[in-house]
């Protein structure tokens, strides 16, 4: 296993382990294409392969709500740069190692909010639309290669990000609750099945698929 993170990567890897699995930390920016390039070719180096790619990489919680109207193109770039084009860097990375290898899974992690529609985080919200679309066309793409790719949506999510940002708990986390089916809130852990399914033979025939994980908020 390989984490790829901007910060803290190593001591995440070592918390790993220590717990049995092999585990490398990468300290990597996902907006250079040099360190995407060069996080994929460490991991090829040290385990000889790349099967899964899980791309996880966002800018969420540091994001302020606001109007539309007064969120800069500066920010836009910024949301797009980590949250889009992040994910584009990455699978394009690791694209020559799983088709030499016969194939391999990519699973994206989307936001329920793109389907949705949630106000005041307009650049968040499209982003992760973006996400969506990306996932089916790559799907489409990358098929006749036996890549599979595939998304993961989930809701409001009680990760340690979202703790360090009162105003993101308060403001967000009663009107998650209000609206799921499942009266509880979600944490990383509600996550973790979809993602291996994902990952696993049991999704063999499964590309293009978005899973929504929110408690029953959204339902199609």
């Amino acid at each position: 296993m390989v984490i790829v993170d901007v910060r803290n990567a190593q001591d995440a890897a070592r918390a790993l382990d220590a717990s049995g699995t092999r585990v490398l930390g990468v300290t990597a920016d996902v907006t250079s294409d040099d360190q995407v390039e060069q996080a994929v070719s460490q991991a090829v180096e040290v385990f000889g392969s790349v099967d899964i790619l899980v791309n996880n990489a966002g800018i969420a919680t540091s994001i302020p709500p606001r109007s539309f109207e007064e969120i800069g193109t500066d920010e836009w770039l910024r949301v797009y740069d980590v949250n889009v084009i992040g994910i584009f860097r990455f699978c394009r990375a690791v694209f020559r190692h799983m088709k030499a290898a016969g194939g391999g899974r990519i699973v994206n992690i989307g936001s329920a909010a793109a389907f949705k529609g949630v106000p005041l985080l307009l650049h968040y919200v499209s982003s992760k639309g973006a996400v969506l679309a990306m996932t089916r066309s790559l799907a489409k793409e990358l098929g006749e290669h036996k890549i599979l790719v595939n998304c993961v949506a989930p809701g409001f999510t009680i990760s340690p990000s979202v703790l360090e940002n009162e105003g993101q708990m308060s403001r967000s986390r009663s009107i998650s609750l209000q609206g799921r089916a499942i009266a509880r809130d979600q944490f990383p852990d509600d996550l973790v099945g979809a993602v291996l399914f994902l990952s696993s033979e049991d999704s063999s025939f499964m590309t293009g698929q978005t899973l929504v994980v929110d408690g029953g908020t959204y339902l199609h």
